[in-house]
């Protein structure tokens, strides 16, 4: 007797999540059991199997844990005690992982910073980590020298590469090191699960980016909960080209992979052109996704290879319903597992059955051991609406509100939030259901359906995402607010047609003197390639709300589109420059003429 697709659907979401859960129902915050010693009963298993490749170079388990091992002798060679912080400033490159990997057993944190970073953001970043060390590669060098000067500390800068002037040559220094793991009982004595182990950076809602605090607790809820979710086994190769400082990238595939014997396929970053070509050359089996990378994808002409794969899975979050069709239907890649999780919080959904769309569910039989709510936001204010009680309104299906997680002791419900205390307590919601509680705001608008499929529909606030990266656009406007000629100006996200994200745009009010091209040049040197304004919009006047907050509504509505203003509109050309958008220009960019 054949099941019904409900049934089969039912069943496979139960074996989802019952996976996940067995993986991650022993972590625990006063458990001695800490990420590095999951990682090293890896190794001790699978010492032989291909653990990483990377630009034609395969590496081991036990050569990933003995390079892991030379740094954690590293710093206890350098001083770097317990609870202290190194910063790791590099793209993705074969040593990434195993540098935290090696501090952590020493309880040394690491502060994995957005390679990207320039300027004031990076200079924020390095101050806010507390890190006295920092490790690059020749490739960040560069930026690292241009704000050393603006730290408040002196930062010793080790280079994985040739070293100049005050900088240290760490390869030289690693050479002296020994591959024989740190003393367990001496290095970890004492350590439990709530210490931290990482630091990621999210720009959050407003302002320069936050450090989140990665305890080891939440490190091991990444890789064992997706050692789990994705069913990896040890005959899986995972394709990463996501950076590794992301959770995503350098956390949820690296479980998937390294936790089940697996191997990891590593890229510097994403190339449409490569991509298939790697896929079917590695044998990958596995891919992890943020939504834009698929769509770049789909977007490509059909290539010889994108059906020649053996991808049994995809996995990521983001990716829309048009998207997946192609992942499924072009491409016939075998499932598509996508997930919601913020980096910070205690939110975390899983979409197991495959419902176009949905980022996660909740049925209703399972509600009680879900800590997941959505609760009636108002969009003025963007507060929670209370009700004549006081209390918090969970939203009807097909309703929009605020996704909130309730804040527990156990592993799956704690929130450690960030390096700073109050932006931790800003992110929280008192007396939500009853007196006492508090949950976890995580700032994204979404909503349920009957069956309990629950679906992303936006960010809460001013920033948006664009290359797989949130923009602050208080950021983007204190950076660009200061040039020649700019009295005011506001920043925006808006839609291309049907690429993932929103592109930035500007409106400015300019004096006589303002120079467009100069502007460019100042964006470059100001701002990371993701949060450089894609369009300029040029206005008399920027109008205000009464409480002289700028408009954003109109100018959003509005976009780019020169039929709906008079306002000089100017589009970045990858080539040229701010150049005039015409209607001509406009239906263009529309229908996807330019790369973006």
């Amino acid at each position: 007797m054949r099941l019904s697709v409900k049934i089969k659907r039912e069943l496979k979401f139960l074996g989802g999540l019952t996976r996940t859960l067995k993986r991650v129902k022993s972590i625990a915050p006063d458990s001695n059991n800490l990420i590095c010693d999951d990682l090293e009963t890896a190794v001790d298993k699978w010492r032989d199997r291909p653990a990483i490749t990377f630009e034609g170079k395969t590496i081991s388990y036990a050569e990933l844990d003995a390079m892991a091992n030379r740094y954690a002798h590293w710093a206890k060679g350098q001083g770097i005690t317990r609870g202290q912080t190194v910063a790791l400033f590099m793209p993705n490159r074969l040593e990434y992982m195993a540098i935290w990997y090696g501090l952590t057993k020493v309880g040394v944190a690491t502060a994995l910073i957005n390679n990207q970073l320039t300027g004031a953001a990076l200079a924020h970043c390095l101050k806010i980590s507390q890190a006295m060390h920092c490790i690059v590669d020749p490739e960040t060098s560069p930026c690292f020298e241009d704000v050393k000067g603006q730290l408040d500390r002196h930062v010793h800068q080790w280079v994985l590469g040739a070293a100049h002037g005050e900088q240290r040559d760490l390869v030289k220094a690693l050479k002296s090191c020994s591959q024989l793991r740190p003393d367990r009982e001496t290095a970890r004595d004492g350590l439990v699960a709530k210490d931290t182990a990482l630091f990621i950076f999210t720009s959050g809602t407003t302002g320069l980016p936050k450090a989140a605090r990665i305890t080891h607790m939440r490190a091991q809820l990444y890789m064992r909960g997706f050692a789990g979710s994705t069913g990896a086994k040890e005959t899986d190769r995972i394709y990463v080209t996501l950076p590794l400082y992301h959770a995503t990238g350098g956390l949820c595939a690296l479980g998937a992979g390294l936790l089940n014997g697996g191997s990891i396929v590593l890229r510097k970053k994403f190339s449409a052109t490569h991509f298939w070509p790697d896929i079917v050359s590695e044998n990958c089996t596995m891919f992890v996704y943020i939504g834009e990378l698929c769509r770049y994808l789909a977007n490509q002409p059909e290539h010889d290879l994108e059906r020649a794969h053996k991808l049994r899975l995809i996995f990521g979050n983001g990716l829309r319903p048009d998207v997946w069709n192609d992942m499924l239907d072009r491409f016939k890649v075998g499932d598509v597992l996508e997930f919601y999780g913020a980096t910070e919080g205690n939110v975390s959904l899983f979409n197991f059955d495959g419902r176009r769309g949905a980022v996660g569910r909740i049925p209703r039989y399972l509600r009680s051991k879900f800590n997941i709510r959505i609760v009636k936001f108002d969009v003025e204010t963007e507060q929670p609406i209370r009700g004549t009680d006081g209390n918090c309104i969970e939203v009807k299906p097909g309703e929009v509100g605020e996704c909130i997680g309730s804040i527990g002791s156990d592993a799956r419900s704690n929130y450690v939030g960030y390096a700073d205390k109050a932006a931790t307590e800003k992110k929280v919601l008192h007396d939500v259901f009853s007196k006492g509680d508090a949950w976890f705001r995580t700032g994204d608008l979404m909503r349920i359906d009957g069956d309990g499929y629950i679906y992303f529909v936006d960010r809460i606030g001013d920033t948006f995402r664009w290359k797989g990266e949130n923009v602050a656009t208080s950021e983007v406007s204190e950076r660009l607010a200061g040039f020649d000629g700019v009295q005011e100006i506001n920043v925006y996200g808006v839609k291309i047609a049907e690429l993932d994200g929103k592109a930035g745009m500007v409106s400015l009010v300019t004096t006589p003197e303002f120079d467009l091209e100069a502007f460019a040049k100042h964006v470059d040197e100001q701002l990371p390639t993701y949060a450089r304004p894609l369009f300029v919009r040029l206005q008399p006047a920027i109008e205000t709300t009464g409480t002289f907050k700028y408009r954003k509504i109109d100018l959003v509505t509005e976009g780019f589109d020169p039929a709906k203003t008079k306002d000089p509109l100017y589009f970045r050309d990858p080539e040229k420059g701010y150049v005039k958008i015409t209607k001509a220009l406009h239906a263009k960019i529309e229908g996807g003429a330019f790369k973006l």
